[in-house]
This record gives structure tokens, sequence and C-alpha cells, in this order.
């Protein structure tokens, strides 16, 4: 075995063959010299040991231990552990001859006080002499800047902090515990976080919060307690379990107050899911709650019914009263659709004055129609909304799941069709979804698909139909009149495809294409006669709305060289029921462009004699629902009569529709009628027809009936 003795002035021992070549022993001279100067400057003490004694050891070991240098060599390291460390460090010695190995051991200084170190050792060779190489680092300055750190998170920490014991009684508890609960440390110290609660809790809740605990070391989540002044709150709750020898020895908890932000997420949700005004669900929480009213009713197998609710007349009440009468009738209304519904029903509102309604678990249809009727009536009620009384009713559409659809999105597209229908049956009524309303649903997508395109491919045709002067017979003026020419069907009237135009806008692209066309025309038979020859063009009440209408229209005029002489604007009792700024204004600018306008099928409609006065018209036509029934004696020829009288008072020429028989040409000639218009004279004719019955002028238009 070595001399130990040899390394007691810290130099490994070696013999001169070693240091010559290096083949073994401990280092060659230059190895030997750098890691010397290595292990001197290292911030860890460092030994080697041989047979548990220290044959070497650098100035950093020696004052860590505050023992002098050549006092520790060829000492055993055991001189400066704790006999109850001895055990323990005969074990780690041995661990480490298999592999490195590294504990904290408690080593007692020069002075007998104990002193944590690090301890790092690895098996070494030397001179074919198995060694031990120790590190050791002084760990208590570390520990105690991390307890610092700890102590400094546990005092400053918005979180509030609770350690409690293994019987979970309070050991201690932080200023944010106090600044959260009311409670200073010496009220809760020694008791449980109980104190605490709240008694919303169920029993389950805490049992089931110490099975995590108990099963997993933590549990996370809300709970509600209760501050030192009664208040309630919620926090986030999160405990962890500290185990010592396998069992319990502290719980550590650490929580925040999340009560506002439990406000502002409610806040945020209900603004999200429910409608302000009403407080009713929202179209998004509807969609929702449709969807899994659906999925219950398909395990149970039961049945689902959805109404779709919309007022009649509501734009009429928001536009007279303004919109915070509207307002009140809405909430009105809401509140009546409830009232009529049991619990397990869902109302919501979808926008606007459209209201949805599911009623869930339907074994007899007869229910669904008690529903209804029930809503019809209860809001077909006179409101009353604060000093102002407003009477609507509504249109309800009904589809049902299964029979109907079973997808959420199809049933409510089949219930706003029947909803329409019933619009379309005169209001105030309910309708059920059907085969025949998905049919015509299917034709009007069809007849919207196809208008796109009638403009671009030149669909459209204007005929001409003559306005006649009754005491003359002479042919003064012309209609235009749409036609729509589909490669599929035919001819197809504008009955049957304006209202569509006028609900997709295409009636304002299509209407200044009428207006060219019409003007055009005018220019062309104002020459062939040599004086103006006007032609009435009739415009929608959608494109009366259209600010830049009128000056566009006027520019085509100019564009046309067609004076106000040469046209004339139609329009229907709608328009006067509008009664806007801007429509006023289209009209208005008409008139100073020498525009004369006349009002097409009055008495067929709601307009008064207020409105009459105050658009100041040119002509009143008389509907052909009155000329259709026209005899001596007949009310409708009273009515007409009284049309006339009132019209030529008012300053308003007349002109009577829908003239099939000599027999109603005389009796309105009779009853003072200005002009006449319908099949007696001519069917609407293609511009190039009426043109030849131009020419052929009005003394033989009485014989031109086909």
């Amino acid at each position: 075995m070595m001399d130990n003795k040899q390394w007691g002035n810290g130099a490994p021992p070696r013999d001169d063959a070693a240091g010559r070549d290096g083949a073994d022993g401990f280092a060659p001279q230059g190895a030997e010299a750098a890691f010397r100067a290595m292990v001197e400057i290292m911030n860890e003490g460092a030994a080697i040991l041989i047979d548990g004694l220290i044959v070497y050891c650098n100035a950093r070991l020696a004052a860590l231990l505050g023992v002098p240098l050549d006092q520790l060599v060829g000492k055993s390291l055991l001189r400066f552990i704790g006999p109850d460390a001895h055990a323990g460090l005969a074990a780690i010695l041995a661990a480490a001859r298999a592999g490195a190995s590294r504990n904290e051991v408690l080593f007692v200084n020069g002075a007998g006080a104990g002193l944590p170190l690090q301890m790092s050792v690895t098996a070494v060779e030397i001179e074919a002499c198995p060694a031990l190489c120790v590190l050791l680092s002084d760990r208590s300055e570390h520990v105690f800047k991390q307890l610092q750190l700890a102590s400094s998170v546990y005092e400053s920490s918005s979180e509030a902090m609770i350690v409690t014991d293994e019987r979970n009684l309070i050991l201690s508890v932080n200023p944010a515990f106090t600044k959260i609960t009311g409670y200073a440390p010496d009220e809760v110290i020694g008791r449980k976080p109980s104190v605490l609660g709240s008694g919303r809790q169920e029993p389950g809740f805490y049992r089931d919060m110490w099975d995590a605990l108990n099963a997993r070391g933590n549990w996370c989540g809300e709970i509600w307690n209760r501050r030192k002044d009664g208040e309630v709150y919620v926090e986030w709750l999160t405990i962890n379990v500290i185990a010592s020898h396998g069992a319990p020895y502290r719980y550590v908890a650490l929580f925040s107050d999340i009560t506002e932000k439990k406000k502002t997420e409610k806040l945020v949700w209900t603004q999200a899911n429910f409608d302000a005004l009403t407080q009713l669900p929202n179209r998004r929480l509807f969609a929702d709650r449709l969807a899994q009213g659906i999925k219950r009713a398909t395990r149970a197998g039961t049945n689902l019914a959805l109404l779709l609710i919309d007022l009649d007349f509501f734009k009429e009440v928001n536009d007279t009263y303004g919109h915070l009468v509207g307002d009140d009738l809405l909430v009105d209304a809401a509140a009546r659709i409830t009232a009529c519904l049991r619990e397990s029903d869902t109302v919501a509102r979808l926008g606007g004055d459209e209201f949805a309604v599911i009623l869930p678990d339907i074994v007899d249809l007869r229910h669904v129609a008690g529903v209804a009727r029930a809503l019809l009536a209860a809001l077909a009620k006179q409101y009353t909304l604060g000093e102002v009384s407003a009477n609507i009713s509504a249109s309800i559409g009904a589809a049902l799941y299964p029979a109907d659809s079973r997808d959420p999105v199809t049933l409510l597209k089949n219930a706003d069709q029947a909803m329409y229908q019933s619009k379309a049956d005169g209001r105030n009524r309910f309708c059920y979804f059907s085969a025949a309303l998905e049919e015509r649903s299917v034709r009007r997508a069809h007849l919207i698909r196809d208008l796109h395109t009638a403009l671009p491919e030149q669909a459209f045709e204007l005929y001409f139909q003559p306005v006649v002067d009754l005491r003359s017979g002479r042919l003064v003026k012309a209609e235009a009149l749409l036609r729509w020419h589909h490669p599929q069907r035919g001819t197809v009237l504008p009955a049957e495809f304006i209202g569509v135009l006028e609900e997709t806008g295409l009636i304002v692209e299509v209407g200044d294409w009428v207006f060219r066309e019409a003007l055009r025309c005018g220019r062309r038979w104002s020459d062939l006669l040599g004086r103006p020859f006007k032609i009435g063009v009739n415009v929608s009440p959608v494109q009366l709305l259209s600010e830049a209408h009128a000056g566009r229209w006027q520019e085509q005029m100019r564009a046309a060289g067609v004076g106000g002489d040469g046209v004339m604007i139609e329009i229907t009792e709608g328009v006067l029921l509008m009664d806007k700024p801007n429509v006023r204004a289209a009209l208005g600018a008409f008139r100073q462009a020498g525009v004369e306008l006349s009002l097409d099928d009055f008495g067929t409609g709601y307009s008064s004699l207020s409105y009459l006065n105050q658009f100041n018209l040119d002509y009143l036509k008389i509907d052909q629902s009155f000329i259709h029934n026209l005899a001596p004696g007949s009310r409708d020829l009273a009515l007409s009569k009284a049309i006339i009288v009132m019209a030529h008072e008012l300053g308003m020429r007349v002109i009577g529709e829908g003239i099939e028989t000599e027999a109603q040409r005389d009796l309105l000639l009779g009853a003072g009628c200005d002009y006449g218009q319908g099949y007696w004279f001519s069917r609407p004719l293609p511009a190039a027809e009426f043109e030849i019955l131009l020419a052929g002028q009005a003394a033989q238009l009485g014989s031109c009936r086909t």
C-alpha cells in the first residue's frame, strides 16, 4: 500500500517512471501542475480519500471546515462529521465506489458548530490504487437565500396562503389572507379552514376534495367562502400535500378572490347569450337550446314543436312613435309570449320583431295549436306604452320535429316558411309547415337565382299600354309595363317577380333600365308625332328610399333629351304611407323638373285624404277592382263617382284602369272620368307594335280589341 505521508505537503505521491511517461500513477508532471492549479481556484472544497483518509485537499476545504490545511491531511473524514452522520457517510462512500454519489451531509466545523455541506463523491484510481474524489460545497448560504426568497414571496404575494398541520389546523397565514378574508392571523391560527365556510357547498364537495388530496396529493377548483364581515365570495383554491415518511405532514393552500372575475365572466356570457332589451335568450343561445332539445327528443322518442313569431305592423308603430316606444312594445310582447308558455318551454328573441318558441315533449298537436292561439290573442291586445296606445298582431309559423325535419337549421327554415305563409294569408294567424310550402320556397329560390341573370342576358322587355282621353278617344299617353322572357317558363308577368326584385334590392338596377328604355321609346315617339308623348313609369318604394335615385333619373332625362312633359312617375299608396324625408325629397325633385306624379291602384290601400293633399299629385288611377263590376246603380259606380269628384276638387285628373267593355267606358265618361286604360282600348304591346298603333292614332282605338 502507498505511504500516505507522501501526500502531507498537498502533492500526490508518484514514482519517477510514472512521472516520466504518464503511463500510470496520478499524473505526469505537467498534468499534475494543471490539476493542482484548477483545484486550488475551485469554489468547492476538494479532497482525495484513500482508505477513508484524506491524502490531499485544497485550501477551500480547510476554509469551509475552519481547520488548518496541515491538520486535515492524513485525517479520517469521519473526524469532521457529526456522530449521527457516521453511518450515513459510510453508506455514501460505499455507494460512490459503484458510481458517483451526491448527498447533503452535516459536517462539524473547527468551532464545533454544525455545517450542512453538499458532498459529491466519485470513485477514481491513483497509481492503480482505488480512491475517492470528494467535492464539498456550502449549501447553507444558498438554502438561507431560498428561505429568504420563500419568506418574501409568502409575505408579499397577492395570493392568500394557509399552512395547516396533519390535523388540518392552521399554523400560519400571510397578509394576503387577512386582506381577502378580513381575519387577522391570531383569529384563525389553531382553527380549521372551515372557519371560512359559506354553507353553499354540498357535503359531497368536500368529500371529493379530500379523496383527491389523499389520492393525488393536490386539489384545485372554485369554492364559495365567507369573509369575516359575512360577505360571501368565490375563490380559486389550490391545495398541496407535503408528506413525511409517506404520511401527510403539512397542507399548503393558496387562493385568490375571483368574485369580480366571475361577475365579469357572467356579464360577458350574458351579453353573448341574452338579448339586452327583453332579457330573453338571443339567437346564439336559442340555436344551442334547439339543438339540445332535438337531442333530448331523439333519446326520449318524443316530438318537439318550433314556433316562429313575427309581429305584424311593428315597423309602422316604430316609425310613427319612435324607437323608444318600439322598444317598450317589444318588451311587453316578450312578457306576453312568456306568460303563455310552460316553464319547460323556451322563448327567444331572434332579432328585430322576430321571436321563436321551442315546445318540447309534444304528445298532441292540439297543444301546439292551443299555444299558437293563446299567443295570437295575447299579442293582439292593445298596448299601452306611456302616453301612446298601439295595436298590432302576429304571424306564426310552426314546424315539428321529427315530422318536418331532424336538423335544427332546416327546422327553423321550415318554421320561417310557414310564418311567411301566415303573413301572405292575411296576418294574425298561424300556419303549419307543409311540403307545398317547401315547393313554393324552392321555386322562389330558383326565381331569385334567375332574376340575377335576367338583366345581363337581356331577358327583360318593356310593353306599353295606351292611356286614352275618354272624351276625344285620342291616345294621349302610355304606361310602360315590364315583361320577363324566361328561357324555360316563357313570359312572366310582373305580379310574380316585382315583389322578389324589391326584397332582393334588384329593383333599383332593373328600375334604372326600365326608365332608360322608357325615355328612349318616348323620345322616338315624340319625334314621330311632332309633340311630346308622355310615358308613365312605375316606381317602387324601395327605389325612392335611395337618396341618389331622383338625381340619377334626372341625369338620364337630360342625356336622353326628354323634358318633364315626356315622362310621368307612377307610385302606389305604399309610398304615401312611408312618408319619409328622402321619399318626399325624391318626389319633390321630380316635381321641380316638371315631371307629373300619378297615384296608382287607388282604393286598395290605406292612404288618407291628408296624404293626397300633402304630396301634390297630378293623376289618380281608380283601381280595376272598382271598374270590373261597374253597372248602373251599383256601389262600385257610386264609389267611382265619389273618387272622381274628390280628385277633381283636389285638382287631380282621373284615370280609370281595367276598362274591358264599352259599357264601362260609357259609365266612367258619364261620371266625369278624364282618361281610360284597359283591354277595351288595347292590351299592353311590345314597342314595335305600339308604335304602329300610335301611328294609326285614336280614331281606330275602339276597334283594336284582341
